[in-house]
């Protein structure tokens, strides 16, 4: 079913602050969607609308088919796992998970099976006795999801649950949490801040941003087509960097106070759009360190590196403005000026002004 889950210009307010925007999604049966965006954005609000914990000032959602106009949280049949788990410590993983079943007065032999098999879904089949302080947070999480999907929702709602992993634990769990899908086939939507979490999990990313939706797409779309500068600069791991280049009168371009001569691509693609500025987006891995007179190089100053195993992301000063560079090879030494030529087929244009972007690579 293509509109599984339909969002209809969905606003919502507190007070005089306009959170939402009339937001408008349609998500399709089994899908992994995330709501990725800088915390603000009103993403969270738009899960508890969804899941009926916060009521909508404008709109509609309708979920299979169903307009959610109305309907309590306790009767949409759909599963939240929140940041914080929100496990009963005074009840094992098992009480745990059979909690919502209970309050469904599900027979016993019943509840005991969905406990099973929400157990076994999330490969934690051995530890239904342990009380919620014995486990891991990786452990913990799964525990609260089972809890989600005994209930067997028509939606799962996951809201920033892998933020409170650390950094090494949070990659190996999203993973899980992939394959998890996977297997259990349920539509699920995730509200995170964290980029890489939306780019490596779900099948479509909504890019939030003041209350409004500015991109929808898949992951490798947002990236590699960003709508404006916004979504460039936040998704990516580094971002991708924004230098201002600026037509000169007597013809040709120049970044700062120095002539810069695009090579003739991407020189095309200027002239094509006319405009006295723009704002050229390039990402670290797709720049090459030239000599500073290469045909289509900016000049730049090296000003610090790091190092990230597998090479270096080296950064660059241009008449104010920086740039990173994703470098695997020999390293200038800082104060160094060399040339740093951007693949001209994959740069990306934006309005100055706006932000939009402004032709269509």
């Amino acid at each position: 079913m293509k509109d599984y889950l339909h969002i209809d210009e969905v606003a919502k307010r507190f007070g005089d602050t306009e959170v939402l925007k009339g937001i408008s999604l349609t998500i399709g049966k089994g899908d992994f969607v995330a709501l990725l965006g800088p915390s603000g954005c009103g993403k969270s609000t738009l899960l508890k609308i969804i899941s009926g914990l916060e009521t909508e000032t404008a709109g509609r959602i309708r979920l299979a088919g169903e307009w959610l106009a109305g309907v309590p949280a306790f009767r949409r049949d759909i599963g939240v796992v929140f940041q914080s788990y929100a496990l009963f410590p005074h009840l094992s993983v098992a009480e745990n998970v059979r909690f919502g079943l209970d309050m469904r007065h599900m027979g016993r032999a019943e509840a005991e099976a969905r406990v099973q098999e929400a157990l076994d879904l999330v490969k934690l089949d051995n530890l239904g006795d342990r009380m919620p302080h014995q486990l891991s947070g990786g452990q913990q999480q799964r525990v609260a999801i089972a809890r989600a999907l005994a209930i067997r929702p028509r939606l799962l709602l996951l809201d920033e649950p892998l933020s409170n992993l650390d950094a090494i634990l949070r990659k190996s769990v999203r993973v899980d949490l992939r394959e998890l899908h996977d297997r259990a086939g349920t539509t699920t939507v995730m509200v995170t801040h964290d980029q890489e979490e939306a780019m490596s999990m779900a099948d479509r990313v909504a890019v939030m941003h003041d209350g409004a939706i500015e991109q929808w797409g898949s992951p490798e779309d947002i990236y590699e087509r960003p709508a404006n500068a916004f979504i460039g600069t936040f998704v990516g791991s580094p971002p991708a960097s924004l230098i201002t280049a600026r037509r000169h009168l007597s013809g040709g371009w120049r970044i700062g106070d120095t002539a810069w001569t695009p090579e003739t691509t991407l020189a095309d693609r200027l002239d094509g759009i006319r405009n006295l500025e723009v704002t050229l987006g390039v990402r670290a891995e797709r720049i090459d360190l030239v000599a500073p007179d290469a045909p289509g190089a900016f000049v730049a100053e090296l000003t610090s590196s790091e190092y990230l195993g597998g090479g270096r992301l080296l950064h660059f000063a241009i008449h104010g403005q920086r740039i990173a560079v994703a470098h695997a090879g020999s390293v200038p030494n800082p104060g160094e000026v060399v040339g740093l030529r951007p693949r001209s087929d994959d740069v990306m244009l934006f309005d100055v002004n706006t932000g939009l972007r402004i032709d269509d690579r």
